[in-house]
């Protein structure tokens, strides 16, 4: 996932963090260990957008990730400034 953000939003900051071992035996913990991640990116491509447009974006960025091989993924996307 950090291949395909860092070639999607240049120059942002983002962080990334797997949380799948706190959602051990939860719905969609499929026992790889990558099912939940939480990202908080900064890129001010996201100026001007709402925070729907943000989250799509970043998911049209990683493709079928999420929904597929990622259960679920919590986005906090925001633009410089914010």
């Amino acid at each position: 996932m950090e291949s395909l953000l860092s070639a999607a939003f240049p120059d942002a900051n983002f962080i990334l963090n797997n949380d799948s071992a706190s959602h051990h035996g939860h719905m969609g913990d499929d026992g790889s260990g990558e099912s939940h991640f939480s990202l908080t990116i900064e890129w001010a491509g996201f100026a001007g957008m709402n925070r729907v447009a943000r989250q799509r974006t970043v998911n049209k960025a990683l493709g079928d990730l999420p929904g597929q091989r990622v259960h679920a993924l919590a986005i906090k996307a925001t633009a410089p400034g914010e």
